[in-house]
């Protein structure tokens, strides 16, 4: 299958802004200001979306209510930037289009970043958020944890550590091109490398050192969620671009749930680029894309009922 016109056109435009994003190169300060640029100027929010800044657990978090969204639905997003840039600006307008398709309400929590704050504080957070939510009176089948690229892996991480704690599991997770496997050691490294029109396995190296300083722990299925034991986890939607150089954490975590006998879907989409569902308005694949996490949500919500 061929990609759009409109998805070559994104996919070059976005490559060159891309390169302020470099964090191996780049001081961590300037790819944070380069990324909220970026998505001031490119990335919209969905129309008829109010967004409420407040706080849970200590956790800046933003809330995403569309119109006439059920309140007792929830969306608990954690977003991408390689566990260290990124925030709940730069990701509103992905989130908003989800929310707002699937009607429920969304959260984005600020979670701590590295170098600042390495790991394991992203998933203190996000556990600690998690509870708040189950505290304040919201059920766990009545919420859905999602992520993209490090999201991905921390939403993956926080289920983990919901599991150890002996907590309740959200009714399901769903996973944008996440980023499992901090080593790099998946074949799409080298058989994706000519292809991935943003990383190379240099850079996940590079970030994981941010996050994680001490290599000895990058196995830490904390660390590395592709090395984990999934029993007892949610079903899971996945999506991935063919193209990317993390497509070999979707497909290996994808074998292990279904081997665990865990409802999985996973999504490959042909000539597809890192987290290209954030190009919704922009290419048509994007709009399919975010159209399938939107129906895959309200079904595992019970929307409707």
């Amino acid at each position: 299958m061929s990609i759009s016109r409109r998805a070559k056109f994104v996919r070059w435009i976005t490559g060159r802004y891309m390169q302020g994003l470099d964090v191996p190169n780049t001081p961590v300060e300037i790819a944070r200001r380069h990324f909220e640029k970026i998505a001031r100027t490119f990335l919209i929010r969905a129309i008829g979306v109010e967004v409420e800044r407040t706080q849970i657990a200590g956790v800046d978090i933003d809330w995403l209510r569309p119109k006439k969204a059920r309140k007792d639905k929830v969306l608990y997003y954690l977003h991408g930037g390689a566990y260290v840039i990124g925030s709940p600006r730069t990701h509103r307008q992905l989130v908003s289009h989800i929310a707002r398709a699937a009607g429920v309400v969304a959260l984005l929590p600020d979670y701590r970043l590295a170098p600042e704050h390495p790991f394991p504080a992203a998933i203190d957070d996000a556990v600690a958020v998690y509870r708040s939510l189950l505290d304040s009176g919201f059920k766990p089948e009545d919420i859905i944890i999602a992520g993209d690229s490090a999201g991905g892996g921390l939403s993956v991480a926080t289920l983990l550590s919901l599991r150890h704690a002996g907590l309740p599991m959200p009714a399901a997770a769903v996973l944008l091109s996440p980023f499992l496997d901090v080593t790099g050691s998946g074949e799409s490294a080298t058989t994706r490398a000519d292809r991935d029109p943003w990383f190379d396995v240099g850079d996940l190296h590079a970030v994981a050192r941010y996050y994680c300083p001490d290599e000895s722990e990058w196995r830490n299925p904390l660390v590395s969620p592709v090395f984990a034991n999934v029993a007892g986890l949610p079903p899971m939607l996945i999506q991935v671009g063919d193209d990317e150089i993390l497509l070999s954490d979707s497909t290996r975590l994808a074998d292990k749930l279904e081997a665990a006998g865990i409802a999985v879907e996973l999504e490959i989409w042909p000539g597809m680029w890192h987290v290209f569902q954030i190009f919704i308005g922009k290419m048509p694949e994007a709009r399919k894309a975010v159209k399938k996490i939107a129906e895959y949500i309200s079904e595992r919500l019970d929307v409707g009922s």
